[in-house]
């Protein structure tokens, strides 16, 4: 139970305080990693596919070990000392795992300059927080991405590090966490990632599976709960979930784009190079800025949907 308990405080502490800048990121040290290993593999293999490939699986190994055992020694002994003391660092971890107010706050980063008529800075913005090419994105094109990765980052942001949190604790969700991480850095399907990163991003896919689908349901239910056209969200959820290059990605953005009547996805430019997508959604309406709010709304209430479910099913768990 007392992990539960933890889980429901780090959560609380995430939504009142958001990402904890005064203290050492656990994310960032994992980002550091993953660079220092990605920057020596291309310093020894760069050239050779094959040594690319297994230099890339050894990466993942090494990313994997590290971010569940690190965490998993350090309550481990914590525990030995006092149960209190390894509460109290579950909590913290906890807390710097979740990323719900943060996604919220830096995509509102992008909506201020955007109703503020200040496109380039809401383009500069907008390059924080996704992967595609900004420089040359309409406002309709910044909003419709801002919306797509609130949508996207529902599921493996705050709904996948959470379900993990329930199963196996803080050392589980740091190791979905490295994951994840890999996957944003170096899970690119272009000249440059194609081989380093073959491993991280299969990996990715297979960790969000299931996350993702749960998120798309939460979601739905809280389309209901916000008054949002839920049947509509429905409807497109299970015509257009599979409308993206990745498994997952289109779980949650069909729901939103279903909910809000405007049509997400299509191709976009990564790395100066276009990738070509499919769409998602029907364009009921053009989409405008008030969506990203709209969006956030949609996040924090399956956020709330979902750490209900999760807490009762681990209650009836640890009944029985």
């Amino acid at each position: 139970m007392l992990t539960l308990l933890a889980i429901i405080c780090g959560f609380a502490l995430d939504f009142i305080f958001g990402d904890p800048h005064s203290l050492p990121h656990p994310i960032i040290l994992i980002g550091n990693l993953i660079g220092f290993l990605e920057k020596k593999s291309r310093q020894f293999f760069e050239g050779d596919n094959s040594l690319m490939l297994f230099s890339g699986f050894v990466l993942v190994l090494i990313v994997v070990i590290l971010t569940f055992g690190i965490p998993y020694i350090i309550l481990y002994f914590a525990q030995k000392i006092n149960p209190w003391l390894a509460f109290t660092l579950q909590v913290l971890m906890f807390y710097q795992i979740f990323a719900t107010r943060c996604l919220k706050d830096e995509s509102m980063e992008v909506y201020k300059p955007l109703i503020a008529g200040d496109l380039p800075m809401a383009r500069k913005r907008l390059s924080w927080i996704v992967g595609r090419d900004t420089e040359k994105l309409t406002e309709e094109e910044v909003t419709k991405a801002t919306v797509e990765t609130i949508a996207e980052n529902t599921a493996d942001g705050t709904i996948a590090p959470m379900l993990y949190m329930f199963i196996g604790g803080a050392p589980l969700a740091f190791l979905y966490k490295g994951i994840n991480t890999m996957d944003s850095m170096i899970g690119y399907k272009n000249e440059k990632y194609l081989y380093i990163g073959r491993c991280a991003a299969k990996l990715d896919d297979a960790a969000n599976f299931i996350p993702s689908r749960l998120a798309a349901g939460f979601m739905i239910v809280a389309t209901y709960l916000l008054n949002l056209d839920y049947a509509f969200a429905w409807r497109i959820f299970k015509r257009d979930r599979y409308n993206h290059l990745s498994p997952n990605s289109a779980q949650t953005e069909s729901v939103v784009a279903g909910a809000l009547g405007v049509q997400l996805g299509g191709g976009h430019f990564y790395f100066n190079e276009f990738v070509p997508k499919q769409t998602i959604g029907d364009n009921l309406r053009a989409i405008i800025p008030r969506d990203i709010i709209i969006t956030n709304k949609i996040l924090y209430y399956t956020s709330f949907v979902a750490i209900i479910v999760f807490a009762l099913c681990r209650v009836i768990y640890l009944k029985f």
